[in-house]
């Protein structure tokens, strides 16, 4: 079933438009990429980037935040690059270019929420406790993109490069990741005491 990709807030799409119209920009920026693509860079599949501020379980479930929206940025036939834009007092603003190992694996996540049978609304959540990334499929399609928490029954995509433990790929529901997650923060016991 498609994915119900939100659009993203035309002030944030706009700041994009304009950083990518900017050679300053482009140039300034480390992403090697955007400055050999021949012809026009399109920024597509828009993605709400949410926090994971708290892993812990609690009453009232994980905390997250949204801190901005994140481009992919089609040069010809392929995701060359992604730009992210974040929320500032003043609005909407453009923050960076990168490229690198979370572009190829968002795409990859994309395609297959893509072949799932339900209908999700796609996220990025960062989960900065763990330096961990996932493509969040939440299941309330009709969610505004800036609010909202992981649902018990959402799927969370961890991207690669993932932390030790987890694996890269494999699709799991939120009550069943989150205690993972827990444990990975855990602190190890010391040797020879009783655990």
């Amino acid at each position: 079933m498609p994915l119900h990709v939100l659009p993203a807030p035309a002030p944030a799409l706009r700041t994009v438009h304009m950083a990518l119209g900017s050679p300053t920009a482009v140039r300034a920026n480390h992403t090697p990429a955007l400055r050999s693509v021949q012809g026009p860079l399109s920024p597509e599949s828009p993605l709400p980037v949410h926090v994971l501020d708290r892993i812990a379980p609690s009453e009232s479930g994980p905390a997250t935040r949204l801190t901005g929206w994140r481009f992919l940025l089609r040069g010809g036939e392929r995701y060359v690059a992604a730009a992210e834009t974040v929320l500032t007092p003043d609005g909407w603003t453009f923050s960076h270019f990168f490229e690198g190992p979370y572009l190829h694996s968002t795409e990859q996540a994309l395609r297959q929420a893509e072949s799932m049978k339900t209908r999700f609304q796609p996220r990025l959540l960062s989960v900065p406790e763990l330096y961990m990334l996932t493509l969040w499929l939440h299941g309330d399609i009709t969610a505004d993109a800036s609010s909202g928490t992981p649902l018990p029954a959402d799927i969370l995509v961890p991207l690669a490069p993932a932390p030790p433990g987890i694996a890269a790929h494999r699709p799991q529901r939120v009550a069943d990741l989150l205690p993972v997650m827990t444990l990975r923060l855990a602190p190890a016991p010391l040797l020879g005491t009783p655990a």
